[in-house]
């Protein structure tokens, strides 16, 4: 399921839909009776995608009363990890990964691209609301640095000039290549694989010594 098409006000009252009723007690079911409070991230996700990609306090409150459980918990939780936003973010969410491996490929110049061509500054969203950018921690795709990531897409291997096809590509409602972005297969090295290659001849059996004993 995507983030929904409208955002969510912040005091509008909350509940879950068909389609997210289904998602949530899916995933209540996974979990041994007795221990259904355990399901409270997925149903973090769920709600928050379908208050278009953040949670606002009555969500919030809704999700304890359906687990049976404080919603200071609640608030805990989704206050504790950064995949849950707290305040209403853009259409396309670009998240610009600036750990070690990512800053030392230049991820300082992505987020210098995304300053430029968004016109906001890490932690704002863009007037139109189109766009809402955060610089992250890692993301886990440290050996195709640097990377973004926008909503539940992966962006690798980037410089400027992919930067800027993707967010004009996403303007002009177009579907950017997700992945490398210079034709990597997965996160082999670029140009193919340089070791490993063959496989090792058979080691002729060695006949020295034989019958000396």
């Amino acid at each position: 399921m995507k983030n929904a098409d409208r955002v969510h006000g912040a005091d509008e009252p909350f509940a879950f839909n068909a389609e997210t009723e289904a998602l949530a007690q899916a995933a209540i079911n996974k979990y041994p009776e007795g221990n259904q409070r355990s399901a409270v991230m997925p149903l973090l996700d769920i709600a928050q995608r379908q208050c278009g990609g953040w949670l606002p306090v009555p969500a919030m409150e809704y999700i304890a009363d359906y687990l049976d459980m404080p919603a200071i918990r609640v608030l805990e939780v989704a206050s504790f990890y950064t995949m849950y936003n707290m305040k209403p973010v853009g259409k396309y969410f670009v998240q610009v990964c600036g750990t070690t491996p990512c800053w030392l490929r230049g991820s300082d110049n992505i987020m210098k691209v995304c300053h430029d061509e968004l016109g906001i500054k890490s932690g704002e969203t863009s007037e139109d609301g189109m766009f809402s950018l955060l610089e992250v921690e890692c993301l886990g795709a440290c050996v195709n640095a640097p990377m973004v990531q926008i909503n539940d897409d992966y962006y690798e291997d980037l410089d400027s000039d992919s930067t800027k096809r993707i967010f004009d590509q996403l303007r002009a409602g177009e579907t950017p290549k997700t992945g490398s972005q210079v034709e990597r297969h997965t996160c082999e090295p670029i140009g193919g694989m340089t070791s490993l290659e063959h496989q090792e001849p058979a080691r002729a059996e060695s006949v020295a010594g034989k019958g000396d004993s």
